[in-house]
């Protein structure tokens, strides 16, 4: 079994404000793109120390796709069950259902 250095693991982002890692991911695969919730923990820049949640997709070869997340009704229970392995994620998000 090949292990897997830890910065091939760690996702990254640059954004205007700040740049980061990724904290924590849900995705799930469809036949068209892969829909993805994101928890964006800031390290450098003007949002150092701050979070954010990205919805986002990649498309099937895994490249980030810069247009708004689509996702079909029938793929949001998978969503929601990929959403079960992100504590911190989840916590964020269901303050948006209040």
């Amino acid at each position: 079994m090949r292990r897997v250095a830890a910065a091939e693991r760690t996702k990254t982002f640059s954004l205007h404000w700040g740049s980061g890692v990724i904290e924590e991911e849900a995705q799930i695969a469809t036949p068209y793109h892969r829909p993805t919730i994101q928890l964006l923990k800031f390290t450098r820049g003007q949002a150092a120390g701050s979070y954010e949640i990205r919805l986002c997709h990649y498309d099937l070869k895994g490249r980030f796709q810069r247009s708004p997340l689509i996702v079909d009704a029938a793929d949001v229970p998978r969503l929601a069950r990929a959403l079960r392995r992100t504590p911190k994620l989840r916590r964020l998000l269901a303050r948006l259902a209040r």
